[in-house]
């Protein structure tokens, strides 16, 4: 059974209003393998997805357009989608045709293939990037080629080197500079040549789009109209100049998202002028093969990419904290991250890095008109404002300017920051008056939907205790906590505070707190709050790890509560988010 009725949106389809709806959304998301409950290593968490969607609760979302998430949710397969299965058919047996010479080896991938192909026709409900995924799987792994591309991109970037580096491509982009205006000033003409230069280059950058290795040429270029095109500005890219500003008065943190090989040493001219202006560029690849897509690792065998690169920081953890990836954005102009992909776009598999500098960047810098499938055709509303640009099929250059929605508020480095800086001085202050500082750590949302319930049991215990001692400054996080930070700034936020070295007593949260603190509410502890403590929760086990560090600076500093050993039974601290994460192992 399809769909239990017809949807105008597809934003308007929820988990919780009707149990046959849940039962056929869990279909998809476990037959696309994209389900976080059924793969914790591979699948983003709620809490992750949300550093790049801005889902409400129970909100649905599909990584395709939304007319595929209507046609895969619903009876029957459509001439359309159809058509998108069988392309990514074609694709893999021209990719095995060429690249196996093992007839028998082709045949097996092939009939393999086949079968999963079959398989997806009959009951359409797989998307057709993620068929194309596991036809690229099984071509790697029965063939043993991890790469079949390599030599396709090295070649399209040999000859976009030749046209970056050429007298063409410098009059394109440098000449043929517009008159001032009567009265014009020297800073507005200097922004209206800014302006012309990043249009030239962005436009420049969409001409691989869809020029195969055969014609991607010097002499191709030449001949294109791409010169006269580019000559005149255009106001296309308002959206994206008011939002960049002039003269380096707004800087921004930029994410970059290429397409293909050629087109990448393109676009590594538009982040100069990016960076030219002031803004920081973090640029992502693909972490393997995706066809003509370059990789996170292209430059340790292509000269040409690796000269392009020259003065980028690779970055190859593929699981920064929020700590550790603003200390590089502010380290380096220029970061180059993978996305932890071998696909089209697609959040629920991306790497915590990438969701991360999402979250941290300001702007979107989407390239290619796959992009477009995903990022503007699809009805769910984005964390961060996003720049589309790519040439039709048409050859016409497009750009789709996307803006947050403006419920979605982003707490700068600077605001957090800030925020703690305010609770140091009031610590410092205290420490001046011969007070004790005290840190309470406890279970703030560990216990999913309770945040509001954890916040009330921490500051009645909290305030308990500012009765009980005498000359004793408490810290007490659930005071502090804003509607729209999650978990990453609040950690942020309050590791600045705890490094400070003006905390005395650091107190983790007991159960028999818990229970005095439902004591003074006059109600008993719930069953959901039986057995809970500050081990429960992932963020109090990664403070203890901090409160260990500080320890030993500071040797003086006490840590009252449940022993480390008990913290440590559980895995990393989640992904942005309050809730648990499970014990590793229960025996």
């Amino acid at each position: 059974m399809g769909l239990p009725k017809k949807y105008d949106s597809v934003q308007d389809i929820r988990y919780g209003e009707d149990g046959g709806l849940d039962a056929l959304l869990l279909h998809f998301m476990t037959e696309n393998n994209l389900e976080y409950a059924m793969d914790p290593l591979k699948n983003a968490s709620g809490e992750q997805m949300r550093f790049m969607l801005a889902l409400e609760d129970g909100e649905f979302y599909a990584p395709c357009s939304d007319w595929m998430t209507l046609m895969l949710l619903d009876d029957g397969l459509p001439e359309r989608l159809f058509e998108k299965y069988l392309e990514q058919w074609k694709r893999l047996f021209h990719l095995t045709r060429d690249f196996c010479s093992d007839r028998q080896l082709a045949r097996r991938i092939i009939r393999l293939a086949k079968y999963k192909f079959r398989m997806s026709l009959a009951s359409p409900i797989v998307m057709p990037s993620r068929l194309m995924k596991r036809f690229i799987t099984i071509f790697m792994t029965q063939s043993g080629i991890d790469d079949p591309y390599l030599h396709i991109r090295r070649g399209l970037n040999r000859r976009a080197a030749e046209m970056v580096d050429s007298d063409f491509f410098d009059e394109m982009v440098h000449a043929g500079q517009p008159q001032p205006l009567p009265g014009e000033r020297t800073d507005e003409l200097r922004f209206r040549l800014d302006r012309l230069e990043i249009e030239r280059l962005m436009r420049i950058a969409t001409y691989s789009d869809h020029w195969n290795p055969e014609t991607f040429s010097m002499d191709a270029m030449m001949s294109s109209g791409l010169a006269e095109e580019v000559r005149e500005g255009t106001d296309m890219l308002d959206p994206m100049f008011d939002r960049l500003g002039r003269d380096g008065e707004t800087r921004l943190r930029i994410l970059y998202l290429p397409n293909r090989a050629g087109g990448i040493l393109f676009d590594l001219k538009v982040v100069k002028a990016l960076r030219r202006l002031g803004h920081r560029v973090v640029l992502a690849l693909k972490e393997g093969f995706f066809f003509e897509h370059p990789t996170f690792w292209d430059r340790d065998t292509d000269i040409e990419l690796a000269r392009a690169f020259n003065g980028a920081h690779f970055v190859s953890e593929d699981k920064l904290s929020k700590n550790q990836l603003l200390a590089l954005m502010n380290q380096h102009p220029f970061l180059v991250i993978s996305d932890g992909t071998r696909e089209k776009f697609n959040p629920y598999r991306c790497s915590v890095t990438f969701a991360r500098a999402w979250k941290e960047c300001d702007m979107i810098l989407a390239k290619g008109e796959e992009m477009h499938d995903r990022l503007i055709e699809n009805g769910h509303e984005f964390t961060r404002d996003i720049v589309n640009f790519f040439r039709d099929r048409e050859g016409r250059f497009q750009v789709h300017f996307r803006a947050k929605p403006d419920r979605i508020r982003s707490f700068s480095e600077q605001y957090i920051t800030s925020k703690a800086e305010e609770i140091i001085r009031e610590m410092r202050v205290a420490r001046a008056q011969g007070r004790t500082v005290m840190f309470y750590s406890g279970i703030i949302g560990s216990v999913p939907g309770q945040t509001k319930a954890a916040i009330e049991v921490i500051t009645t215990y909290v305030t308990h205790l500012r009765n009980q001692l005498d000359e004793a400054y408490i810290i007490n996080p659930g005071e502090h906590f804003e509607e729209g930070m999650d978990a990453d700034d609040l950690m942020f936020m309050w590791e600045k505070v705890q490094r400070s070295g003006y905390i005395n007593v650091w107190r983790f949260q007991t159960y028999f707190d818990i229970e005095k603190s439902f004591e003074l509410m006059g109600r008993k502890v719930p069953p959901v709050w039986t057995g809970k403590d500050a081990t429960y929760s992932t963020g109090c086990t990664k403070e203890m790890h901090i409160a260990l560090d500080v320890q030993k600076a500071h040797p003086e500093l006490q840590i009252i509560g449940p022993s480390p050993e008990k913290f440590f039974r559980r895995r990393e601290y989640g992904v942005g988010k309050f809730c648990d994460v499970a014990i590793d192992s229960c025996g």
